[in-house]
């Protein structure tokens, strides 16, 4: 049987950096494709891989990165510029030109990351936007498709479990509006890759849109609870009425360190319920040595990542890589990078303890280290 060959878009980011790792270990050869070839050297995957530039916003681009990567049996789609103005449009844009180009190369098979696309008349930016992606990418003539639609991903350093993380890192006090009772099915990082992974094998899964989750239906509140109790803080949830996403929207990019318009697009999906459709790939594809992980097994492994390491050599998935955003990880050990930098060898084993600063007050130390280090300026080499 020869080796599959993929294309991984959006490759240095959180769910792309992880799964080349796991398609070099499931034995595949990998293409690792972005819109600046030089910062996928940071990767520890680098030398295993082949890369090439890929502005999927440009149609030329596009399909000169499929001649420059040779024969490609599936691409793995992970772009997207949720969080950026025109995001929408831009998107389909990039889905529509990476299609096209796909189509021209002679590939087999897209393979395509997004959300659930709940029932309902309107939806947000983010969920419509989700559902258009996949319809770009399907054309006549082109690759087969499968969609593969998750809701919130745990792991370290995945946006919606970072909001989580501050979330309930800096309030004493967790308010909970109506919409915090809305069910979701989230899933862990180890098992989106898992089921990534499988979604390249025509023979077992055929072109289709498959939910994936995890084994249990929780809500939003209940995330929060679970959160606090595994990361051992004690928070007091306080039922509120009349808050709605569009306000909450506004003022995450305000109180929590993860980037406002991204923050922003992601809060306003929560007015909906997030479950699975259907059994997803669970009649196709077995589950993960293990089962799939529950909610609190996710949380823990994310709760309790160590510093960061190389995204190839992390002793779970759901671990921080030193790639994923700097603003990731938790305030205190932001604190402990910055603090690192002035602090001598002798005495860093010290920093230790900023683990034990109540996490509010870390909070507020660490956004005022964000805001000092935002008013320096950016020396430019000569």
């Amino acid at each position: 049987m020869s080796t599959v060959r993929s294309l991984v878009t959006g490759a240095s980011g959180y769910i792309g950096s992880r799964l080349v790792t796991s398609l070099l270990e499931a034995g595949q050869e990998v293409v690792a494709a972005g819109r600046d070839p030089g910062r996928l050297a940071d990767f520890g995957w680098h030398d295993d891989v082949s890369t090439v530039q890929l502005d999927a916003g440009q149609g030329l681009s596009a399909h000169r990165a499929f001649t420059d990567a040779g024969p490609i049996d599936v691409v793995y789609y992970l772009v997207h510029g949720i969080g950026q103005p025109g995001f929408r449009a831009a998107d389909c844009l990039a889905a529509a030109n990476v299609a096209a180009a796909a189509k021209e190369a002679g590939v087999r098979r897209i393979v395509y990351l997004g959300g659930f696309v709940p029932d309902a008349d309107s939806l947000s930016e983010h969920l419509a936007s989700r559902a258009e992606v996949a319809a770009a990418l399907n054309i006549v003539g082109g690759p087969d498709v499968v969609w593969l639609g998750a809701a919130m991903i745990i792991g370290a350093g995945s946006t919606s479990f970072e909001m989580l993380r501050y979330f309930a890192d800096r309030f004493l006090l967790l308010p909970m509006p109506e919409w915090s009772a809305n069910p979701i099915d989230p899933i862990s990082i180890r098992d989106v890759l898992h089921y990534l992974v499988a979604a390249a094998d025509a023979g077992r899964v055929p072109a289709g849109a498959y939910d994936i989750c995890g084994p249990e239906t929780t809500t939003y509140g209940d995330l929060l609870r679970t959160y606090a109790r595994v990361a051992g803080i004690w928070r007091t949830p306080v039922a509120l009425h009349g808050l709605d996403t569009d306000v909450v929207s506004r003022l995450t990019g305000l109180v929590l360190p993860v980037p406002g318009g991204l923050a922003a697009d992601l809060v306003e999906s929560l007015d909906y319920p997030m479950m699975a459709c259907g059994r997803g790939l669970a009649d196709l594809v077995d589950e993960p040595p293990g089962g799939l992980l529950s909610v609190r097994e996710a949380l823990r492994r994310a709760v309790g990542s160590p510093g960061r390491r190389p995204v190839n050599a992390l002793a779970d998935v759901h671990h921080l890589a030193e790639t994923d955003p700097h603003w990731a990880g938790g305030d205190a050990a932001r604190i402990r990078e910055l603090a690192s930098i002035v602090t001598p060898p002798v005495a860093r084993p010290a920093l230790g303890l900023i683990g034990g600063v109540p996490g509010p007050v870390a909070g507020a130390v660490r956004t005022g280290l964000d805001i000092v280090i935002g008013l320096v300026p950016k020396v430019i080499p000569a």
